[in-house]
């Protein structure tokens, strides 16, 4: 709870389970934040069946499969698909180089009731 004002969410829920399943019940959220697990059956459709015309919806992902997923929701829904690299400096012999850590890709988008067209996103 502490932890919760501290980063300006008082009314901060925590709900334990797994999903799909451990939504049911719940009210709509304003956000939702999937951190992976992305090709749980159903996992995708409940989040974006919860959320209200105008919610957010941020999904991310580092497998193949997952990403497809994303393209596929980004080719429907439109909202902002991006890839992320990130490296860090390490030791190479005597020198320094660069160790990639894997790329995220991100799908981040506002629910609107209307499926756009490819001109739309």
């Amino acid at each position: 709870a502490r932890n919760a004002a501290r980063l300006g969410v008082p009314a901060l829920r925590v709900v334990t389970g797994a999903a799909p399943d451990a939504l049911a019940g719940l009210p709509a959220p304003d956000a939702v934040f999937v951190g992976g697990g992305l090709t749980a059956p159903g996992l995708l459709d409940a989040c974006w069946d919860a959320l209200p015309d105008g919610g957010r919806l941020v999904a991310n992902t580092v497998t193949l499969e997952s990403e497809a997923l994303l393209a596929e929701r980004y080719r429907t829904h439109g909202g902002d698909l991006v890839r992320i690299a990130v490296a860090h400096a390490v030791p190479v012999g005597g020198f320094t180089g660069w160790r990639q850590a894997m790329p995220v890709t991100q799908w981040a988008v506002e629910k609107n009731p209307y499926p756009l067209s490819g001109e739309d996103r």
